[in-house]
């Protein structure tokens, strides 16, 4: 780790971390994979600028030698985890079925070499083909974060859009068993998405919900199960996080969104993680990419082995 270095030395990897491309032999405890897509928003793009952006940005949170020191628990996080930058999956613009096909790739030889992958997108259609790559799995359950279901059977003739990726993955894997979504609102839901999730039994939970009742709405997270987190930026208020395709007013605070994923990790196994949707471009104060590096680094601080002093 090069956690010695000022934030803006380069060259940039996700938290200083070594990078080791996947054409070469290595393993890790965590890896990094980034997916500058963005050719399936239906509204202001810019996501494709993330990945970068984000390793440029967390170089402020790189841990030390020590790991993160939690001053609350007076405890050491990260300390002994080995991290790695896989680079980029190369996406073929608007061939999104051979893209795709590349981001599924890259995810399983990712899953193969690290305890955690995750995932830096790109906006949410690569969720889609992140999550082909684990069905290998009898059984997975997804938390997504989101401000929107993404559960659209199409938008406008599309149907692999950032409207649907959820949609796509329950009907090729058999083993995706539950959805939970936290943070819904907005005045553009979709009907037959809202009916069609509902259907399927998936757990939908308003961002207003969640604010009234914090603790009902983790009370409905899953427990002892195979997770996958999806987090899209714009569940957060775009007060936090405004640079994001589809900003909806009244979102969850950082440290709402931030209990849910304690909570998660505190009765699950974490099997991956993806950021979405996060696209710097449109916030020229860099504020929305400082926030998603806290989160990538804040994540890991918590999945990691707590360590007393």
């Amino acid at each position: 780790m090069r956690s010695s270095e000022l934030p803006f030395t380069g060259p940039a990897t996700f938290l200083k971390a070594p990078y080791r491309p996947l054409l070469e032999p290595w393993t890790a405890d965590v890896g990094f994979l980034g997916i500058p897509y963005d050719f399936a928003v239906g509204y202001r793009p810019g996501a494709r600028f993330a990945p970068n952006a984000l390793r440029e940005a967390s170089g402020r949170y790189a841990p030390g030698p020590e790991g993160f020191f939690d001053l609350e628990t007076e405890t050491y996080r990260l300390r002994g985890l080995s991290l790695v930058d896989a680079g980029d999956v190369d996406p073929v613009q608007l061939e999104y079925a051979e893209s795709f096909r590349r981001v599924t790739e890259a995810a399983r030889e990712l899953r193969k070499r690290v305890r955690l992958p995750v995932f830096v997108g790109g906006d949410h259609s690569v969720t889609y083909p992140i999550l082909r790559a684990y069905d290998d799995l009898d059984e997975l359950y997804v938390i997504q974060l989101d401000a929107h279901l993404d559960f659209s059977d199409s938008r406008n003739g599309t149907r692999y859009s950032n409207s649907s990726p959820f949609r796509r993955a329950v009907e090729e894997l058999p083993g995706l068993k539950q959805i939970t979504v936290i943070g819904l609102r907005g005045l553009r839901t979709n009907l037959e998405a809202y009916r069609a999730a509902k259907a399927r039994g998936h757990t939908l939970i308003t961002a207003s919900k969640a604010r009234e009742n914090l603790a009902w709405a983790l009370d409905q997270l899953p427990q002892g199960k195979k997770v996958y987190i999806s987090f899209d930026a714009d569940v957060l208020d775009p007060s936090i996080l405004p640079g994001t395709s589809s900003p909806e007013v009244e979102g969850l605070t950082y440290s709402e969104a931030l209990q849910v994923v304690r909570r998660t990790l505190a009765q699950n196994e974490l099997v991956g993680f993806d950021l979405v949707e996060l696209a710097p471009n449109l916030d020229s104060s860099g504020l929305s990419t400082l926030v998603g590096a806290r989160l990538l680094a804040e994540v890991l601080a918590v999945w990691g082995p707590e360590v007393a002093l």
